[in-house]
């Protein structure tokens, strides 16, 4: 929100200088993100009007201008901006002033006399436009100190606000903090009603509900086409960060600004009637006043002539309507519109207007009569005219009613830490326009219909605290005896398991819980995707599915600014939509590329490899204790041949799936512009980390024994498919299975290979002997000869 210092002050008559009351309104919560003198030192700057502007006889880019200041004579100027010419009323700095660093002289410009300089807007300090002279009303009056005519100096005061404040989106809602801030009050709001003088009227329809339950309208006939904007509101408009455009459209853009109240005037020429409010249908459109033709859907609201689509509801007019130089007869059209009704739907056609950042965020539902009548009155007053009467439509059950909330005593010095006198408490919230009764033990407090965000009692402790100020309140330790908590032996740490990655050279990422809707899809894992109401942006607009698009999307990032070598993880959610409320699923994931180490001179180089993340992946299983097991993937981003399925095994043998290891799918790389191999992993946290509770179980005493054997099997057949195999042929004997060489090619038929393995035996009772080993070697062979095909390579 930007607005004129001066034009706050005119609302609330405080005495804190300028840095004081940027720092109050900080202190507040009403952040000053920025704040820009206009018109500082303007002393010998006066209104002047061109006289003649004649071709300067020795350069041809100057001019020889007289130029009449309000003094006896006419003064002589060399001017060079391109748009001085006879007539123009412009800014003249007489001799002595100091304008920015530079002191005014009378000079000789190229031989020629000049007694002062005419000046641009950002000569003077007050806008950043140089391209010409500050071009000022022809009805200027000429001798006037600038200042006075200005209203200067003033400054530019930008504030950051918090989503919760919409009623500080206008200048009289920051007026009430200050106030009650500064120990001041709030002037009088000139707010009078019109009378009507003529039956002008157009009929008002209200046909959606909950979703805009006011609309007020007013015709005015007669309106002078010709009224050009008041130099005051022009320039408060352009100190808002506003450009005037015509005086009809000024007053709706000064009053939004003022009161927070976005309004809008149309054309009664270009009306049939009646006006009304309804949802758009599926198919229709309207050209806005920016050019752009919207196409709509039910999700809209919008204004109607005769149930024709007029204009966009709290969001920007239509075209058709709009007043222009020869408007004459005008309606001014003000209403209140439900948040959720207006959410979203600007982004959606890639708009972003001032009137559907404020209803998005709630405006005050009795505003729209009040507009109106500033409007009329302003009107009325500067161009002239007849208003009608105000017609109002209105479904009371649907506008939000203020609730009266109970702030405790006892409560407020609890949270605090600190006792508040009760006067003050008292003063603080009748200053912020609350309305306060005493009661036994605290106060009912009943906000106003502007204040959404004050709801429950912590909203008006908060308001105590932030006006009473923070500086004020004590800091404290907390007292009382500290809880220990013992982690719990049926899971292992997050905190162990970002260790583990970090020693195995990751470093951490937390990436946005809200990802681009396009990405998901380009992943092909936008199914169950939750969208936002309310987006940050059009990039991030659903709450991501899976963890590994937006990791993947930092290491793409790193990979253009030439990091060739780059290993990411991140702990995070991922949701998925569901009958009620989304679902939610806490999950670990990694993404590397590049060489498997780092570039050394012990070790040669190497790209990474799937094995290579499968190493990283086990370690992380050793934390819990958990047995992986992997099945060849089907996931459509997954490389065919260089992914699989991660199962942890339980107690009783079977498999439950908990994520997915390998490279992306060359496709999927292509199109999210990597020109490198990716790797990753993606697994639910919960499943990785929970672990059986530990057993004691005593140490055989007895030697083990080892067997080496050699079987060639079909390409086919996976080392996890033998494996299971050969631990249940083998029995309770069987310590470990391990396999320690595969081999292919010579000496091997085509389409098989070779795998050894070794069985380590061991029995807890007693020493084994040869037949119960060749007895153990003997079942494992014939298990896997019937099941796999595999056969003991000679």
């Amino acid at each position: 929100m930007k607005f004129s210092e001066n034009w706050l002050r005119q609302h609330v008559k405080t005495t804190a200088t300028r840095d004081e009351l940027a720092a109050t309104l900080t202190a507040i919560g009403l952040e000053v993100e920025e704040l820009t003198p206009l018109g500082e030192a303007l002393d010998g700057v006066v209104v002047a009007r061109i006289l003649s502007a004649e071709k300067h006889p020795q350069a041809d880019k100057l001019q020889v201008c007289q130029v009449d200041a309000g003094l006896d004579a006419p003064l002589q100027i060399v001017c060079g901006a391109p748009n001085a010419r006879a007539g123009l009323v412009a800014p003249l700095a007489t001799i002595g002033t100091t304008v920015g660093a530079l002191t005014i002289k009378a000079a000789k410009l190229r031989g020629v006399d000049s007694n002062g300089m005419l000046c641009s807007a950002k000569e003077l300090g007050i806008d950043a436009d140089a391209s010409g002279l500050l071009e000022l009303p022809d009805d200027a009056p000429v001798g006037t100190p600038l200042a006075d005519y200005l209203g200067l100096p003033d400054a530019a005061i930008e504030l950051k606000l918090t989503p919760n404040r919409a009623d500080c989106f206008g200048v009289r809602g920051i007026a009430f903090d200050v106030a009650a801030a500064t120990g001041c009050e709030v002037e009088p709001l000139q707010a009078e009603p019109v009378a009507a003088v003529t039956d002008s009227a157009m009929a008002v329809e209200l046909n959606a509900g909950s979703d805009a339950p006011r609309f007020v309208a007013r015709v005015i006939e007669g309106v002078d086409p010709a009224a050009k904007t008041p130099v005051w509101m022009a320039q408060r408009l352009v100190r808002s960060g506003v450009r005037p455009v015509s005086f009809l459209v000024d007053v709706t853009q000064y009053l939004m600004l003022e009161l927070g109240q976005p309004m809008h005037a149309y054309d009664r020429h270009l009306l049939k009637g009646p006006v009304g409010v309804r949802h758009a249908r599926a198919g229709e459109a309207v050209t806005l006043l920016n050019g752009d033709e919207a196409k709509l859907d039910d999700g809209f609201l919008v204004i109607t002539d005769a149930d024709r689509v007029v204009g966009l509801a709290g969001i920007m007019g239509g075209n058709d309507t709009k007043v222009g130089e020869a408007t004459r007869n005008v309606l001014l059209e003000a209403a209140h519109f439900a948040p959720a009704a207006i959410i979203g739907r600007s982004r959606k056609l890639g708009l972003h207007t001032d009137a559907a950042h404020r209803f998005e965020r709630g405006v005050d539902p009795e505003l729209p009569r009040i507009a109106i009548e500033c409007a009329t009155r302003l009107i009325l007053d500067i161009a002239g005219g007849k208003p009608g009467p105000v017609q109002e439509a209105v479904l009371a059950q649907h506008l939000p009613q203020p609730q009266p909330v109970m702030l405790r005593r006892a409560r407020l010095a609890r949270v605090l830490g600190t006792q508040v006198a009760d006067a003050e408490v008292a003063r603080i919230l009748s200053a912020l326009g609350l309305a306060v009764q005493a009661v036994a033990d605290g106060w009912q407090v009943t906000p106003p219909a502007r204040r959404f965000d004050l709801a429950i009692e912590e909203d008006l402790i908060e308001e105590i605290a932030r006006i009473h100020g923070y500086d004020a309140i004590p800091a404290t330790l907390p007292g009382g005896s500290t809880r220990l908590i013992a982690p719990s032996e049926s899971r292992s740490s997050e905190h162990d398991l970002r260790r583990q990655l970090v020693a195995r050279d990751y470093l951490e990422a937390i990436n946005f819980a809200f990802v681009d809707a396009d990405l998901l899809k380009t992943w092909q894992l936008d199914a169950g995707g939750v969208a936002l109401a309310n987006p940050l942006s059009a990039e991030l607009g659903v709450m991501r599915t899976r963890l590994l698009p937006g990791l993947t999307a930092a290491l793409a990032r790193n990979v253009a600014r030439q990091q060739p070598r780059v290993r990411l993880f991140e702990l995070g959610r991922t949701f998925a939509a569901s009958e009620d409320a989304p679902q939610e699923t806490r999950r670990v994931a990694a993404v590397a590329c590049g060489k498997a180490t780092a570039e050394q001179w012990g070790v040669a180089e190497r790209a990474l490899d799937f094995h290579d993340l499968k190493g990283d992946l086990d370690s992380l299983a050793a934390l819990s204790g958990a047995a992986l097991e992997y099945r060849a993937s089907t996931q459509p981003f997954a490389h065919p041949g260089r992914s699989a399925d991660v199962y942890r095994i339980d107690e009783a043998g079977e498999g439950v799936c908990i994520g997915w290891i390998g490279q992306l799918h060359p496709r999927l790389q292509q199109a999210l512009g990597l020109d490198v191999d990716v790797y990753g992993f993606e697994l639910a946290l919960d499943a990785l980390l929970a672990r059986p509770l530990p057993r004691a179980k005593a140490l055989s005493k007895y030697p083990s024994v080892r067997r080496d054997l050699a079987f060639v099997v079909p390409e086919a057949v996976t080392w996890a498919a033998m494996k299971a195999t050969a631990e249940t042929a083998a029995g309770p004997i069987l310590r470990e299975l391990r396999l320690f060489d595969r081999y292919a090619g010579k000496g091997i038929e085509s389409g098989f290979k070779s795998l050894a393995i070794g069985l380590i035996l061991q029995d807890e009772s007693r020493t084994l002997e040869d037949r119960d080993v060749d007895a153990v070697v003997a079942a494992v062979v014939a298990a896997l000869d019937k099941e796999h095909s595999a056969a003991i390579r000679r």
